[in-house]
């Protein structure tokens, strides 16, 4: 029987400025996604001071909440509410398995999937990176063996530290310091897999930090992020936890980089933005 998990994911966040604000434009990318290992059953998007709102799909697949704010407002509160019904990871593949190295440099394949292979301001490597990801590609014969090793390695040697590092840090510095958050691993993974050939996309999401939750009780969460690759098909794995994604994540967007999957960015007319607050509540439902 497949141990399917029901969460219940309350995140709330916002802004506050050091006086009053006469408007203000906002994106939020907070709303979970329908898709084949998660079902979302209800999710709503609620904003204080009341605001225009309207939702789209951006070019990435990201269910976008568009939201501004007309009236004079000293903060700025989003609270994006999801019930999402999770499964366990599935048909997961063979370090031996995927496409080959060949299959990859298939002209077609490199077309398709042309912006995954190029690097992005907090995914771009350095000579030392370069080199690293030259070896371990050369020491496996498939690129799936080659992305797990690579998952390992960066777990092992790079420290997950909260508070370590901020949104701006990129992959090098991230590694220079061995320290970072998991947006720094994801982007170091994803910035070594493109540079040894691999397409590879950053995902933002949830993670419940507990694998033995109990049913009702109310857990701090996390916004988390991990990483996809395609070998032929595209599979997900959780590098700062060394595990693949299964029950535990939802899924609410993917990009190149967290610079696509922001929960919350916008611009506003008015004195200075004072600070982000973030809140991730997280029930196992069932």
């Amino acid at each position: 029987m497949v141990d399917s998990w029901r969460l219940l994911i309350q995140h709330k966040t916002g802004f506050g400025y050091a006086g009053k604000v006469g408007s203000s434009y906002n994106e939020a990318r907070m709303s979970p996604r329908n898709e084949p290992r998660q079902a979302v059953l209800e999710t709503r998007v609620e904003v204080w001071p009341p605001a225009h709102t309207h939702r789209y799909e951006d070019y990435w697949g990201t269910q976008v909440t568009a939201l501004d704010v007309h009236s004079p407002h000293d903060h700025l509160s989003v609270t994006a509410t999801s019930t999402v019904e999770t499964l366990p990871p599935g048909d997961l593949i063979e370090p031996g398995g995927g496409a080959d190295w060949a299959e990859l440099a298939v002209p077609d394949n490199v077309d398709r999937w042309y912006e995954l292979l190029l690097p992005t301001p907090r995914t771009a490597l350095d000579e030392e990176l370069t080199a690293l990801a030259e070896s371990i590609r050369g020491a496996h014969a498939t690129p799936h063996a080659a992305a797990m090793a690579l998952c390992e390695q960066i777990r092992a040697e790079v420290a997950y530290t909260a508070g370590a590092t901020g949104v701006q840090t990129d992959a090098v510095q991230a590694w220079r310091q061995r320290q970072g958050v998991c947006q720094d691993i994801s982007h170091l993974v994803v910035g070594l897999l493109r540079t040894m050939g691999v397409p590879a996309r950053y995902v933002s999401g949830y993670l419940h930090p507990s694998s033995s939750a109990e049913i009702g009780d109310d857990v701090v969460g996390q916004s988390h992020a991990w990483v996809e690759w395609w070998v032929g098909r595209w599979t997900a794995y959780d590098p700062t936890n060394g595990v693949p994604v299964g029950a535990r994540h939802v899924v609410v967007g993917r990009g190149r980089e967290y610079g696509d999957v922001p929960p919350l960015k916008g611009v506003y007319s008015g004195p200075a933005n004072t600070g982000q607050s973030v809140e991730v509540t997280i029930t196992r439902l069932r």
